[in-house]
């Protein structure tokens, strides 16, 4: 089976609603998927959401917690990493791994249970092709809303085939969890895109940053 499909034979073992259950099915299919370069992949996301120390960093779909401790160390004990997701299992799994910076609370991306400006910096990783799509936008205000001016985005997922075919049968095949997952969703909710590129083994990211008051 091939990276893509390994990718997407995972989406399709959420529930309904798109929450992943099984954390530890989950590493294995991870590893596989990332044909031992999870660790290299991952390494290279939270380098792309510019992590400093003291930061207040939120990591929204943040399943088993891989992103989590990967920047946890780079924030130095004076910063702090929160992890959501809608999955008890994955939340407790990640806690029972949590260096002394993190901590996690199981909620919903649409509905973050954060106050207004509560973070430096916003990370999501193949994360939103489990969310309805008609929650999508309001997920991404929610990230808008938590985050401080200036504070900084960097939302990853699963990028689109090149071959207008494979496209066109992923979407009829996949449905709710569909290939361009970002989109317009990022500056329709307020965000300065700064960027955006690609890493192995076929995701796309884009970082942005919220505006200061009147930069917009």
């Amino acid at each position: 089976m091939s990276t893509g499909k390994l990718l997407h034979h995972h989406a399709e073992h959420a529930d309904s609603g798109g929450t992943l259950n099984h954390p530890r099915a989950y590493e294995i299919v991870s590893a596989i998927a990332f044909a031992g370069g999870r660790r290299y992949t991952f390494t290279r996301l939270a380098a792309l959401a510019k992590p400093r120390a003291g930061d207040r960093i939120l990591d929204v779909g943040c399943g088993t917690g891989y992103l989590t401790r990967v920047l946890a160390p780079v924030v130095t004990p004076a910063g702090h990493v929160t992890g959501l997701d809608p999955s008890p299992s994955m939340i407790e799994y990640a806690l029972g791994r949590a260096p002394g910076n993190c901590d996690y609370t199981v909620g919903r991306a649409q509905d973050l249970p954060f106050p207004d400006g509560s973070f430096d910096t916003v990370v999501s990783s193949l994360a939103l092709h489990h969310i309805p799509a008609d929650a999508r936008q309001e997920t991404m205000r929610e990230m808008f809303r938590v985050l401080r001016p200036g504070g900084r985005l960097l939302v990853a997922d699963l990028r689109p085939p090149a071959n207008a075919l494979a496209r066109r049968l992923g979407e009829l095949l996949l449905r709710h969890h569909g290939h361009d997952v970002l989109g317009t969703l990022v500056p329709d909710a307020g965000f300065r895109v700064e960027a955006e590129g690609e890493l192995p083994p076929r995701l796309r990211y884009v970082q942005a940053v919220r505006p200061e008051a009147g930069l917009a």
